[in-house]
């Protein structure tokens, strides 16, 4: 049996030709098996709302209603965090938890999740925090020194408080990262584990057969939980980003 890491292993899928650039330089433009799999994914999204868009009805039928749903519910979630300036940054909300959604959804189904992969998770996450500096800066200014103050500090607790604030500040987009790549790297390699032990055990006769039972209920119940884990993470990380980008577009106000 492989071992159960061998599914995170990197390798090229599509061979494509090296472009030459000045100054010797050259880039190769041959794609592994994270790029492939996350274009695979966004082609997915694409294609899911363009069929929903181009067949829009006044009763919508079932992928219409489908994608009017997804488009509610994470409306309605952006607009319960930020506030009545949640347009602004739904696109990009909304695009990321379809994007994520559908890596985690695509690695239950080929031998390859581009969200158990570190590169992945922590350029989504430092996307994210990039914008919430942008958007921060852009409507607060100086101001944004408030996000390490809280109201109500004595000035003498300022100096525990403000380097823990900053600190936190500067972890987020590691929390992000790590937690997406964990849950999904740990799902996948528990799959794996217990799919060994059952054509480990299967390969030893009748007995062995009956004693397979077990670890493939196993994978069956996990199989069912790594759905349930997909969607979740997806919506933890929509949920995070709004929760952040709240922090800097209402600051100073309690929302």
């Amino acid at each position: 049996m492989a071992s159960p890491m061998e599914q995170f292993k990197i390798h090229e899928g599509l061979q494509l030709p090296t472009v030459p650039l000045p100054g010797g330089l050259a880039v190769d433009l041959s794609l592994n098996n994270s790029v492939m799999a996350m274009l695979i994914a966004a082609g997915l999204v694409i294609a899911f709302f363009t069929v929903a868009t181009s067949r829009a009805a006044v009763v919508p039928g079932r992928v219409q209603l489908m994608a009017e749903g997804v488009f509610s519910y994470i409306d309605d979630m952006a607009a319960g965090i930020i506030g009545p300036e949640s347009r602004k940054f739904f696109p990009y909300v909304f695009s990321m938890f379809l994007f994520i959604l559908s890596m985690n959804m695509l690695g239950l189904f080929l031998a390859f999740t581009a969200t158990s992969q570190l590169a992945v998770t922590a350029t989504l996450a430092l996307m994210t925090f990039l914008i919430v500096i942008i958007v921060g800066f852009a409507r607060n200014g100086a101001n944004m020194y408030k996000l390490f103050v809280p109201e109500g500090i004595p000035w003498y607790m300022l100096l525990l408080v403000t380097p823990i604030e900053i600190i936190s500040f500067f972890l987020r987009p590691v929390t992000l990262a790590l937690r997406l790549y964990g849950n999904m790297l740990g799902g996948h390699v528990a799959l794996k584990v217990f799919a060994g032990f059952v054509f480990s055990l299967a390969s030893l006769g009748a007995v062995g057969i009956v004693g397979a039972i077990l670890p493939l209920a196993g994978v069956v119940a996990l199989t069912s939980l790594e759905f349930l884990v997909a969607f979740l993470q997806a919506f933890v990380f929509a949920v995070l980003t709004c929760v952040y980008l709240n922090d800097v577009v209402n600051l100073g106000h309690h929302h």
